[in-house]
């Protein structure tokens, strides 16, 4: 077994593409009409990794936007190029929180997404 996909609210699928195709890079790997929603899923490049983008629509998955970690850091995106992913991410849209620091694994900075999901960018030590 393996973890193929994660969900993640977000407030428009149209939005959250653009953010994470245009902005960041990732392939549109699915956009199916389903009625009145969308089965939209984007994978970083060269990954068989899936993040399903899904619109909230009732008031509790619409609270949930940016707070599926509670307030945690709960998605992490390795780098190999720190310093020209972090420029990519905020010309995107995303916002850093601290300057990168270095731990023993390697750089990191938390950034948030622009629906509020907390995120680390981590080029790790090699």
């Amino acid at each position: 077994m393996k973890v193929a996909a994660l969900s993640l609210l977000v407030p428009d699928y149209d939005a959250a593409i653009a953010f994470f195709c245009q902005g960041l890079g990732f392939t549109l790997t699915e956009d199916i009409p389903q009625g009145s929603k969308r089965w939209v899923t984007v994978s970083p490049p060269g990954q068989d990794f899936r993040l399903i983008l899904a619109r909230a629509d009732t008031p509790a998955q619409i609270a949930a936007i940016g707070q599926q970690g509670g307030g945690r850091v709960w998605l992490f995106l390795h780098s190999d190029d720190f310093t020209a992913d972090a420029a990519k991410i905020t010309a995107a849209g995303g916002t850093f929180e601290e300057h990168p620091r270095h731990e023993p694994y390697g750089t990191v900075a938390v950034w948030r997404d622009p629906f509020g999901n907390r995120w680390d960018l981590i080029q790790p030590k090699t």
